[in-house]
């Protein structure tokens, strides 16, 4: 029979229980054995759920208290010695790793956090030394959680990040020149003692993760993963557990050199056949004679129907070639990238509605494929017919096509996307305008969300309160924000967004073509989760956006305000996107909705506009090439077109966090925006120096510290910081200001830690005030 089966599922349970869980436990309200116990209950639901769906093939060690990379980072006690040297109890050394500990005379940041491939999940990299020792933690997780769900009656297949990506993800520590790669045989031995416990358990299989492998790898990662798995394989049957080696997120056809020689001795492979279906022929093809598929055909990564007649074809094709005994129909990747379940929207339009699914349904779906495909289509009549008119709905539904809206794209012109003259000209203009000081210091966009704020918007939402009401309490934050922008005497201010619940919810709720949810939400990192609005039609903008709230703020400020817009294809890619119209055609909607607001803004006086563009590199394709050009030409144009229509007098800033842009600052300098700010305080400065050496000429914010963790940087940290960027970039070009935005941090942190970035900033004006 052709089995079913889910590479993994979101952590945070139907009502974000295990972020709730998380902050009480950061806040002292809950102990660490209810955090731990809260963290069993979790698995235990959620393993139940797939269980009940019908899955065949149920993953564990999916779960996560904070990363699935941290997790691994602490298993193979990979942890440096500034976090081992404190002896915190393992809970508390873990969260100190993810997300910095001050507290009780220790004071260690955070590891560095990057993006998982092109998702907006955020990973924790392992941090690497010289002398770098790996040994398995006495009680390893995997091991625990398989146990934890073989009580409960469940047999689980553990999932396993491999060890080629683990290295491959990470990087040398500070002071460090050691290349991740090299330690390989150091890790090898700690997986082989891993898999043997694993099988000593009861596991039959295990999922090892190597996503590295749609990457374009270095010759000395290629050349990684053939004695990796002959180590590896050669345990399976007595001495380990069955591998399957799991990709995801791309295609692997320009890989299969080395797949091949990692997957001689392997039981399966499971490969992403959502984002590239056009790999199956090679993939069989390469397949051993007796080795199976896990064929992922349900999509991980987005919230729509699959398409059950496509996807029950596309597994006939390798049951004819394979038998039914060696295929598995799968998720295309671990559901932790869609919302928990569809079951808990009350509120969707019914129309919409049905067009979805989440996590909990998905599980449903890959158990009806996989039963189409083993019993028949009769077997599964009901569902069948049931899709094919929802997939059928979707598609002839007018509320997604707008002949206005692709009007107004026919007519976009190439003048649109330019500014009226070049960034010397401009700067000049601005600097008469502005009238700033050399290191201006702004922040990124928002201010704390106080109880406070999301009480009162709660009680609008609900209609407790009045729309007048709710805006002159909006009013009143913004004033707030304002005088203490006054004191702490920054110098481009923001309204503090008290407004605005996300930075792409907030502007889907204000654009037609969205569809929007209530409990649909998604971990971005740590107990960070996002809830995505989804594109469902031809996007446009009714009225103005945010152009009520800066003018107001502007009016009573001192100084000047700037504007904040969520650019285009952030947007775009921090939605549920269409799958059934390309994305440049959907960044083009959306950077004509935001011309428009930019030109009013600019006309009720904003003259900063800052239009934050984090996840750019997010959408850029994994692999260098004809693809990559034309997504980022796409891409670029998107930008500009949103940005280009104000007066040269006004600046344009745009904001990058978590962007390795090395491979790709030629589009980043393309944007033509007038100061860029980037997060920079996890990065060792790697990031600037690309822009000397790329003899970049405009200006520029690396953040001075870091917002995603409660720590303060002292004022001496802050002025160290500044002269290490001055290393890399002139003192006119240099904007002070945080990583990102001050959405998630508590105020007395907030204040006290902007106090010391002013007053850095502020010694450097004054020292270079001295010297010129």
């Amino acid at each position: 029979m052709v089995q079913s089966s889910v590479l993994g599922f979101p952590r945070m349970g139907r009502l974000r229980d295990l972020k709730k869980a998380n902050e009480s436990y950061w806040g002292g309200k809950l102990s660490r054995e209810d955090l731990l116990a809260e963290g069993k209950r979790l698995r235990l639901e959620h393993w139940k759920i797939q269980k009940d769906a019908g899955v065949d093939i149920i993953p564990s060690n999916d779960f996560a208290y904070y990363d699935h990379v941290l997790d691994h980072i602490q298993m193979f006690n990979a942890i440096p010695e500034r976090y081992s040297q404190h002896k915190l109890e393992p809970i508390d050394e873990y969260f100190a790793m993810g997300r910095g500990h001050q507290k009780d005379g220790i004071d260690v940041p955070s590891l560095e956090m990057v993006k998982w491939f092109d998702s907006n999940y955020h990973y924790v990299k392992p941090t690497l030394q010289d002398n770098q020792t790996f040994t398995l933690a006495q009680d390893p997780k995997p091991v625990r959680e398989f146990l934890e769900a073989k009580e409960a009656g469940i047999i689980t297949r553990p999932v396993l990040v491999g060890p080629v990506s683990f290295l491959a993800l990470g990087k040398a520590d500070r002071g460090q020149s050691v290349d991740p790669i090299s330690l390989l045989e150091k890790l090898l031995p700690v997986y082989e003692e891993l898999l043997q416990k694993l099988k000593e358990a009861g596991a039959e299989t295990v999922q090892i993760d190597e996503p590295v492998l749609v990457f374009d790898l270095p010759t000395k990662v290629k050349n990684a993963f053939k004695p990796a798995y002959e180590k590896l394989s050669a345990l399976q049957g007595n001495k380990g557990p069955q591998i399957v080696l799991a990709t995801y997120f791309g295609d692997v056809v320009h890989n299969f050199d080395i797949i091949d020689s990692a997957l001689q001795n392997t039981y399966g492979l499971h490969v992403d056949l959502v984002r590239n279906p056009e790999q199956l022929t090679k993939v069989l093809e390469h397949l051993g004679p007796k080795q199976i598929l896990s064929a992922g055909v349900v999509d991980g990564r987005n919230i729509w129907k699959s398409n059950f007649k496509k996807a029950i074809e596309t597994v006939e094709t390798a049951v004819q070639k394979l038998g039914k005994e060696r295929v598995i129909v799968a998720t295309s990747s671990s559901l932790l990238h869609t919302p928990h379940t569809l079951a808990s929207e009350k509120k969707l339009d019914e129309e919409v509605r049905d067009w979805f699914s989440f996590a909990s349904e998905k599980a449903t779906e890959v158990s009806v494929i996989a039963k189409a495909v083993t019993e028949g289509a009769n077997s599964v009549k009901s569902e069948l017919e049931a899709n094919a008119k929802s997939v059928q709905s979707r598609a002839t539904s007018k509320r997604t096509n707008n002949p206005e809206v692709k009007k107004r794209q026919e007519a976009v012109t190439k003048e649109q996307h330019e500014r009226q003259s070049s960034f010397t000209e401009r700067y000049e203009q601005q600097k008469k305008h502005l009238k700033l000081p050399t290191f201006p210091t702004t922040t990124i966009g928002s201010f704390p969300q106080t109880q406070d704020i999301r009480i009162q918007r709660n009680k609008f939402t609900k209609g407790e309160i009045t729309a007048e009401e709710y805006e002159k309490f909006i009013e009143k934050e913004i004033r707030d924000v304002i005088a203490i922008q006054d004191e702490l005497d920054l110098d481009v201010y923001v309204h503090g967004e008290p407004e605005r619940n996300d930075m792409v919810q907030y502007f889907g709720e204000r654009l037609e073509g969205y569809a929007f949810t209530t409990h649909a939400w998604v971990q971005s990192y740590g107990s960070r989760c996002v809830r995505p609005p989804i594109i469902v039609g031809d996007i446009s903008r009714p009225a103005p956006m945010t152009v009520k709230e800066s003018k107001y703020a502007a009016s009573v400020s001192k100084k000047p305000m700037k504007g904040m817009l969520t650019g285009p294809i952030t947007c775009l890619r921090w939605s549920f996107f269409r799958d059934d119209v390309h994305q440049s055609v959907q960044a083009q909607q959306l950077a004509l909705a935001l011309r428009d607001e930019v030109v009013d803004l600019e006309a009720a006086g904003i003259y900063v506009i800052q239009i934050d563009e984090p996840a750019l590199r997010e959408g850029l394709p994994l692999r260098a090439g004809a693809e990559r050009e034309k997504y980022l030409s796409w891409a670029v144009d998107s930008f500009k077109l949103s940005a280009a229509g104000v007066k040269d007098s006004t600046q344009i800033h745009s904001h990058f966090c978590y962007s390795e842009f090395q491979d790709f600052f030629h589009a980043i300098a393309a944007l033509d925006a007038d100061v860029l700010s980037i997060e920079n305080s996890k990065s060792d400065a790697k990031l600037l120096k690309v822009f000397i050496d790329e003899a970049y000429p405009r200006h520029i914010g690396p953040g001075v510290y870091d917002i995603h963790s409660p720590r303060i940087p002292s004022e001496q940290e802050i002025k160290d910081r500044l002269a290490e960027m001055l290393q890399y970039l002139k003192p006119e070009q240099l904007w002070v200001n945080p990583d990102c935005g001050l959405k998630t941090r508590q105020w007395k942190e907030t204040k006290q830690a902007l106090t010391n970035m002013v007053n850095a900033a502020k010694f450097n004006r004054e020292k270079y005030a001295k010297s010129s």
